[in-house]
């Protein structure tokens, strides 16, 4: 079975209604509610729930979810079908229609000064600012999950990765499903509670959704702003593990053998502005070690050498500027501490 609805997530000064479209695919249905899409799933049957574009620029993870819709109902599908889910997938391809209107990562001033990036304002308010009220809607679906996949992309400087909350198994269970190559543990606990409160990682959606008991993972595929194929397949895949991890699909996951790292902790950053230029050869994945030369900054003006830019420890270059131009305290290369176990 597949049904989907309209959902008001919010409306603009004008009256103009901010919506979006969500689908449930399986056991479950959705129904008319107040403000359109309500989940109506049988007591017991597992829920996963996935959502793209959060970030409006972010368009592979919606390539992902069509993909996916294709291959369970579409005429020609091949594969699974949404009558062998066991249980019900429900996902939203747009999570934002404020920032991907405009292709961007936050919104305008004008129209959420208090919350612009929608990732930081999780669970939600239903009186709070619009990106608050849209979080807060889509909230009464997520929560409800017994899983949660959030698609996202990095950039083209950044290796594909799955990122999941270290310590906790359920977590790394789905993270290990979805089958990325590289894995980043973000700190949780007391360990986390600098970088949240630095960062505002505490009002990210998967913090909010994992503090509820909700296993989620974040996807990071290929870079923005472009639909890319490969990109695309990896999305599907991943989402087939998933779906077989939590039950919902015959079959297991492909087995992982991965490598895990530490996430957003290493981070060579420019010592002053001027042009950034790679260690000839340096790849997003590769290993590095500490006091590695990764490059160097140069002022185009007069070609004085600013830095030679080094890694500051151990582990897998997880990204690498290709943009040369740099100002003062612009990150260069991010290196992610590997955890042999975890």
């Amino acid at each position: 079975m597949h049904t989907s609805r309209s959902l008001t997530l919010a409306r603009l000064p004008s009256g103009v209604p901010v919506r979006t479209t969500v689908h449930a695919y399986g056991d479950g249905k959705l129904v008319d509610g107040e403000d359109g899409a309500e989940l109506d799933a049988p007591n017991g049957s597992p829920v996963v729930y996935a959502q793209a574009a959060q970030h409006g620029r972010e368009v592979n993870g919606a390539a992902v979810l069509r993909r996916l819709h294709d291959r369970l109902v579409g005429e020609a599908s091949r594969g699974p079908t949404a009558a062998d889910l066991d249980g019900t997938l429900v996902t939203v391809p747009v999570a934002d229609p404020l920032t991907f209107d405009r292709v961007s990562y936050t919104t305008p001033e004008s129209l959420d000064s208090r919350q612009p990036n929608m990732n930081r304002c999780w669970p939600g308010d239903a009186e709070g600012s619009l990106h608050e009220r849209m979080a807060a809607r889509l909230w009464s679906l997520a929560s409800e999950a017994d899983a949660v996949v959030d698609l996202h992309t990095g950039s083209p400087a950044m290796a594909t990765h799955t990122v999941f909350m270290r310590g906790d198994d359920a977590c790394r269970g789905l993270a290990e499903a979805f089958g990325t190559d590289l894995l980043l543990a973000e700190a949780a606990g007391d360990d986390a509670e600098t970088e949240w409160s630095e960062r505002g990682f505490a009002g990210k959606f998967r913090v909010a959704a994992t503090r509820e008991g909700i296993p989620t993972v974040t996807p990071e595929l290929a870079h923005s702003r472009e639909v890319v194929p490969e990109a695309v397949e990896a999305g599907v895949s991943g989402m087939v593990g998933a779906l077989r991890h939590e039950g919902l699909l015959d079959g297991e996951p492909e087995p992982w053998d991965g490598i895990v790292a530490r996430n957003h902790l290493g981070r060579v950053t420019a010592a002053d502005s001027g042009l950034f230029v790679p260690e000839s050869g340096l790849a997003v994945g590769d290993r590095v070690a500490e006091g590695d030369r990764v490059g160097e900054v140069f002022d185009p003006t007069t070609f004085e050498t600013l830095q030679t830019a080094r890694a500051d420890r151990d582990g897998i270059a997880y990204s690498v500027a290709r943009e040369s131009t740099v100002t003062a305290g612009s990150t260069l290369v991010g290196v992610a501490e590997r955890i042999d176990e975890e």
